[in-house]
């Protein structure tokens, strides 16, 4: 029997010290890598289980492996955009130019001219403006969305999708298998296919592709594209904010989408493209897509860069451009997220703005639909608020949009959450808007939704008592994981 136990116990230092090396020699951010290590070496054989079901993700290899199938058509597509490829800056050295210049060369996407944007809110806004664009649609209409959720608006827009089919449309429709798996199986879906719609589920979760990728790891875009000259980008799922989640205690979900028209459109098909051939690997059809995809046009004179992220992308990328863009703030800074769970590095950058005089103002919800969210986030919401951030607590509802607002000239806006999760593992999708007129806009409803709020003050930064503060530095330690 004690031999046994020993072979026992063999196994479970030979599985922690392998796995602690695997971590190790990752070279991940020094936050996550030491929060796998103290699960792969505290808890015996459940850590490493855990570390091989959610600590790999081979989707990067195979995303990357796909994108090299693609260069040609990335060449074609950079290659006609060039005639767009916004270059007049007010001055090279502007703060603007500079962060357009760091995403270029970190990502490779230019900032491109000649688009005309209009920010649209509240929901029934939204679905109104995206049912109106399907009705007059004439050849397209491409989507991809994170949660589809049957019954209220998301059916009449479906319904719209049903009549553009039937007049022989394509209708390319595209979720996340998980947000989405609900839809997925209901007749809304159903009728879709019969009027000639395509549904694809993105990201499916099965034992065997377990073995591939993280299944925790979700496309979480929210697009969509019309004759692949109108497009809409933003944090509105498909979900009528009257029925989902009704009941659950946060009240209903607040969010914005921007209708964009103009040459900037053009990277949205592009980044739809991918995503929409991705899981079948159908090369033969990707082939033939550059031949049908319209030349773009001239709608207005706002720059802007179209930013995706996810596995395959550069490590760190998207956290590099939102920390330049924090350095670049002079005077004003205004963020609105529903999660907030920074890294070491962009919690500093933020207390660094207000330390030099930037008025940074950062809104959350005060009801969050994540308690592990909400755990870790409060020791870093207190420690801002005590370093002289104002931060901003919206009362009148699950506040949902993501933006991000920098001296007045330019935006940050699209489906990024300010969390590992967002900025590491999903499937995300954000503009950057290089435009004083839009972002004054943008400015104006993120002040509504501070209107609406209630300020972390003194009389709340009292620390919580000993159990909730024991539970919030727990979480806290693994928030690199959320």
């Amino acid at each position: 029997m004690w031999q046994s136990a020993v072979w026992v116990l063999a196994l479970d230092w030979v599985l922690r010290i392998s796995f602690a090396t695997h971590v190790v020699m990752r070279r991940r951010p020094i936050g996550m890598s030491l929060s796998w290590l103290m699960i792969v070496l505290l808890f015996p054989f459940i850590g490493p289980a855990i570390y091989l079901v959610l600590g790999q993700n081979w989707l990067g290899v195979i995303r990357a492996r796909w994108a090299r199938q693609l260069e040609g058509h990335y060449a074609s597509w950079k290659k006609r955009q060039e005639p767009w490829i916004h270059r007049h800056w007010p001055e090279r050295l502007s703060d603007p130019a500079q962060l357009s210049r760091i995403i270029t060369a970190t990502l490779g996407d230019q900032p491109i001219g000649g688009n005309r944007l209009q920010l649209i809110e509240p929901t029934e806004a939204v679905f109104q403006a995206m049912i109106a664009d399907v009705e007059a649609a004439q050849k397209s209409c491409n989507m991809e969305f994170y949660i589809w959720e049957v019954g209220g608006m998301a059916d009449e827009f479906s319904d719209s999708l049903q009549r553009a089919a039937a007049r022989g449309l394509q209708v390319r429709i595209l979720v996340d298998a998980v947000g989405s798996r609900g839809f997925l199986k209901s007749d809304s879906c159903r009728r879709l296919r019969e009027a000639g719609a395509e549904v694809r589920a993105a990201l499916p979760v099965s034992p065997f592709r377990a073995l591939l990728y993280r299944f925790d790891l979700r496309m979480h875009r929210k697009t969509l594209i019309i004759d692949d000259r109108v497009g809409y980008v933003g944090s509105q799922n498909m979900a009528d904010p009257k029925i989902f989640r009704n009941g659950a205690g946060f009240g209903q979900w607040v969010d914005a989408m921007v209708r964009m028209v103009g040459p900037a459109v053009d990277s949205l098909s592009m980044i739809f493209f991918e995503d929409w051939h991705f899981e079948q690997s159908d090369f033969a059809i990707a082939n033939q897509w550059e031949s049908v995809r319209p030349v773009p046009q001239v709608k207005g004179n706002v720059p802007v860069q179209v930013v995706p992220s996810g596995p395959g992308t550069q490590a760190e990328a998207i956290g590099q451009i939102l920390l330049n863009a924090i350095y670049m703030a002079d005077h004003d800074l205004m963020i609105t997220t529903p999660y907030f769970v920074p890294d070491e590095s962009l919690q500093r950058a933020l207390i660094s703005a207000a330390r030099r005089g930037v008025h940074v103002t950062l809104i959350v919800p005060d009801k969050v639909d994540s308690l592990l969210v909400r755990l870790a986030s409060r020791p870093f919401l207190r420690e801002l608020a005590q370093e002289g951030v104002v931060v901003a607590e919206y009362t009148s509802g699950m506040l949902h949009t993501k933006s991000i607002t920098i001296d007045h000239d330019t935006s940050i806006f699209g489906s990024l959450n300010l969390d590992p999760r967002s900025l590491e593992l999903n499937f995300e999708l954000m503009m950057v808007i290089y435009d004083d007129k839009f972002t004054r806009e943008l400015i104006k409803l993120q002040q509504e939704y501070a209107a609406h709020s209630r300020l972390l003050t003194e009389d709340r930064l009292k620390p919580p008592h000993f159990a909730s503060r024991f539970a919030e530095s727990c979480v806290r330690l693994l928030s690199p994981l959320l």
